[in-house]
Formats: structure tokens, C-alpha cells, sequence
């Protein structure tokens, strides 16, 4: 069975860790054969596009072998899109951008006015694929058979949260990707640290749950302490690490092409490829 490849998630740049930290991230995955950058508009406030698009203007050799995403928040307007387009493409200093996605699913997605201006972008080659992050998979197919009918170019991959504790794209999901050509970039493999078990006795101060308090109503319910304390049972009887035995599990998952990591240092980028290499049989506890 073919593993998830790894992409690096830039979330933390200018946000968590400054311009030398990033560089350093960029340079180690680049240098392991990582092909695919994942940054936004909102992160960082703009931050982490610069520092991206500063090391792509440094390292021009690795900016050719690299894809790079970025997203635009909702709501979505027909006559802001090329113009917001235009700013993640000055930041990053590019003339286009390789991986577009919408950050989240909103109703504005449907209206023929945006889907005509996201398709005359890839049509003049300003944007090279469409995605939509953040999404359910009925919606996806709908706008796609939109688009389709209006004779636009569809949209060609999904990016949604999927761990070992929260899970937004099914199995039967991933099937239906496959059949239609979708592909599947997935994000945040130790559910933002929930994973690692370090919230158990309360929210750890500056975390991701702390800073955004929203990821509590994802991960505190039943159903994920659930999976959570079966993944510290598996991982005390492996021998290993929680966080190892997450990130080996979502490598593992079957129809999914991209698994995202954040990264704040090259120990949790050594920490990813490791537990990709992982061999399948210790997720038998699982």
C-alpha cells in the first residue's frame, strides 16, 4: 500500500517562529524531497506568504521543485477574487499561484459570478489548480457539477482536518475523490497536540488551544478522549511515542495523496518523515 506523501504546512511562519526558523524548515524539507508548500492569506496576517515568497526568491533550484497553495477566506465576491489573488501573489512575489484553495466552504461558492472569475484565473494561468479546504464532500460534488455544466474547469482537490481523533473526510469520501479525480491533502496529523495528550488535565498555556480557543469544541468531546485514550494504550504496548503512532496512522490511511505537517523546529520535521517510513503493523493495536 502507498504511504501519504508529506507537505509542510506553514501556518507557524511569522506567526510561531521568525524568518531564519522557516528558512531552516524550508531548506530540511526541500533538501528530503518535499514538493508541496501549504500557506494562506490569513496566516500570519500575510507573514507566512512573505517569508515563503522570500525564500523562494533565495533558493530559486528548490522554488522549481516545489508546488506552492495558498487560500482565500469567505465570503467569496466575484469582483474581489483576481484582486485578492493579486496580493498573495505580490507577497509571495509570483506571478501566479501553482494551488489555489478556498479556506472554507460558504454558500458564496455557488454563485456563477465567482465561479466564472476562478475559472477566467486559470484560464490566463494565474492559477494553475482549484481546491477547497474545510469542506463536506456533498457540497464539493455539487459545485462541481456547476461548474461542469457552465463548462469551468472543476475543482481538483480537497484539503480537510483528518487525525486519529477527528476525522472530516470518511473513508467512502476518499473513495469518491478517487473515482472523480479529486485528490486528498489532509492537515494537522496530532490534531494540534491533542494527540500527544498534553491537554489531559486542561488546556497546556500557549498552545494552539490556548491561542485558539475554537479547537477545544473540535477535539473535547467523547468520542475523540475516546480515541485518544486508545492511541495511549497502542502506543504503550509499541513502545513508542503517542505522536509517533498518530503520524504513522494518518500516513497509512488509504486515497490520500498529501498528509500537511506543522512544524516550529527540524525535530518535528525528522519526527514526520520517521513515522512515515513506519512499518504498517504497528498501527495493529489501532
Amino acid at each position: 500500500m502507498s504511504k501519504a506523501k508529506i507537505g509542510l504546512g506553514c501556518v507557524t511562519f511569522g506567526r510561531e517562529i521568525g524568518r531564519r526558523d522557516s528558512f531552516a524548515l524550508l531548506d530540511a524539507a526541500v533538501e528530503r524531497g518535499l514538493d508541496l508548500l501549504d500557506t494562506a492569506a490569513a496566516y500570519g496576517e500575510g507573514a507566512s506568504e512573505e517569508i515563503v515568497g522570500e525564500w523562494l526568491r533565495s533558493r530559486p533550484d528548490a522554488a522549481a521543485s516545489v508546488e506552492v497553495a495558498t487560500k482565500i477566506l469567505p465570503p467569496f465576491h466575484a469582483s474581489e477574487i483576481r484582486g485578492r489573488v493579486e496580493e498573495s501573489c505580490l507577497r509571495m512575489g509570483v506571478s501566479g499561484i501553482d494551488l489555489l484553495y478556498l479556506h472554507s466552504w460558504d454558500t458564496t461558492v455557488e454563485e456563477h459570478g465567482v465561479l466564472a472569475a476562478l475559472d477566467e484565473l486559470l484560464r490566463d494561468g494565474k492559477v494553475r489548480r482549484l481546491g477547497v479546504s474545510n469542506v463536506k464532500m456533498g457540497y464539493l460534488l455539487r459545485v462541481r457539477k456547476i461548474q461542469e455544466q457552465l463548462g469551468f474547469v472543476p475543482f481538483s482537490v480537497i484539503q480537510n482536518n483528518f487525525n486519529y481523533a477527528v476525522r472530516d473526510l470518511t473513508e467512502a469520501d476518499r473513495k469518491v475523490c478517487r473515482e472523480h479525480g479529486i485528490a486528498v491533502v489532509t492537515y494537522s496529523p496530532l490534531g494540534a497536540g491533542f494527540l500527544t495528550g498534553k491537554h489531559r488535565n486542561g488546556v497546556e498555556k500557549g498552545s494552539r488551544f490556548d491561542v485558539i480557543p475554537g479547537h477545544q469544541d473540535v477535539y473535547f468531546t467523547a468520542q475523540s478522549w475516546d480515541r485518544l485514550d486508545r492511541l495511549e494504550n497502542a502506543a504503550k504496548s509499541a513502545g513508542v511515542s503517542q505522536a509517533h503512532l498518530a503520524m504513522a496512522w494518518a500516513f497509512s490511511q488509504p486515497d490520500i495523496d498529501y498528509v500537511l505537517i506543522g512544524a516550529r523546529k527540524l525535530d518535528h520535521l525528522e519526527q514526520a518523515f520517521l513515522a512515515r517510513e513506519e512499518d504498517v503493523e504497528l498501527l495493529s493495536g489501532l
